[in-house]
């Protein structure tokens, strides 16, 4: 089959298309063919290098969608030709009695396409227990584009920070795939959305998706122009991807009793926190990451219903795989890029 791989560490320079085994499904596996999927930052940290181990020649790609190809010893009640969804999140068990609501993933937690081979390829091998049934009505393009940001979205939302109607939200790193969906998800809850960007038209499209308030970072210092937009009162919950560089604005914008909820840190993991505006607002700093089988399929009901939508910026070929690494390590992606797989 041919899969885009890389043989190690690098830049997008090392990605190139190749011939490789079609893979065959174990125990409790099914064989995919793959119609589409789709790039998340995660593909460009995984092929920089991370300090875990990989799978060599190694092929990305956590979000996938296509048709069952063929079953494992085991599997029952799937059928040949069922068009399916791949939830990305492996070993994910929750531990009983740690806090009310979803609890946190199994030590050994995993992520298809990082930890294991990907959907960048013609062929894929899954757990039948990841696999979603897409409605006739749903593409495959679709489907993959909304597969790792809708559940990551959900639950740095929903579950982390429970948010609810009427609250004032911040998101930060507007133009981002999980961002585009957090602000439609937080729209769609009946909270306030405050979003941060970058340009102009990357505003005017979060206000089409349903951002109250679209705010060019470009045009000022972050902090007055929260400080302008929610007239001194900051919000209540903030969604961040940016870490280091936006932290202490981002910790002075919560009101008391508000929730920072972090999943990323593209500009620095080592922020500097003031402890007294989080003691004296009695804030709460919540981490989370990706999500459990219950809330991707609690996000994906979402897209099914066509509550929210992924926004796909590009579409490449299989053969342009490392353009679309280039592009989304430039900054000029909103929202995602999907790999269509002929």
């Amino acid at each position: 089959m041919k899969a885009a791989i890389f043989d190690e560490h690098g830049g997008p320079e090392l990605i190139r298309v190749a011939e490789v085994r079609t893979p065959e499904p174990g125990p409790g596996q099914v064989r995919l063919r793959i119609r589409a999927s789709a790039l998340n930052h995660l593909d460009l940290w995984v092929r920089r290098g991370l300090p875990i181990q990989i799978p060599m020649p190694h092929i990305g790609g956590s979000d996938m969608a296509g048709e069952v190809d063929a079953v494992g010893p085991g599997v029952e009640n799937v059928a040949p030709g069922t068009r399916v969804v791949v939830d990305p999140s492996l070993d994910w068990e929750w531990y009983e009695g740690v806090r009310r609501g979803p609890g946190l993933p199994d030590p050994e937690f995993r992520v298809l396409g990082e930890h294991t081979q990907g959907g960048f390829a013609q062929y894929a091998v899954v757990p039948v227990r990841n696999l979603l049934q897409i409605p006739d009505e749903v593409s495959f393009r679709t489907a993959a584009a909304a597969g790792l940001v809708s559940v990551t979205a959900w639950r740095a939302l929903m579950s982390r920070a429970v948010l609810r109607a009427g609250e004032r939200i911040l998101i930060t790193g507007g133009s981002g795939g999980v961002s585009t969906m957090a602000v439609q998800m937080a729209r769609h809850a009946g909270a306030r959305v405050f979003a941060l960007t970058s340009g102009p038209e990357s505003c005017r499209r979060l206000r089409e998706l349903g951002a109250h308030v679209a705010l060019d970072r470009l045009e000022g210092e972050p902090k007055e122009l929260i400080r302008e937009a929610t007239g001194q009162r900051g919000v209540d919950v903030v969604l961040d991807s940016v870490g280091e560089v936006l932290w202490g604005t981002l910790i002075r914008a919560l009101a008391p009793g508000g929730r920072l909820v972090t999943y990323g840190a593209t500009t620095g993991p080592g922020p500097v926190t003031d402890l007294r505006h989080v003691f004296w607002k009695q804030l709460s700093i919540l981490g989370t990451t990706m999500g459990s089988p219950a809330e991707f399929r609690a996000a994906m009901a979402l897209v099914f219903d066509r509550a929210i939508r992924p926004v796909i910026h590009a579409e490449v070929s299989l053969d342009e795989v490392g353009r679309a690494h280039e592009l989304l390590e430039a900054g000029e992606v909103f929202g995602k890029v999907v790999v269509r797989v002929d």
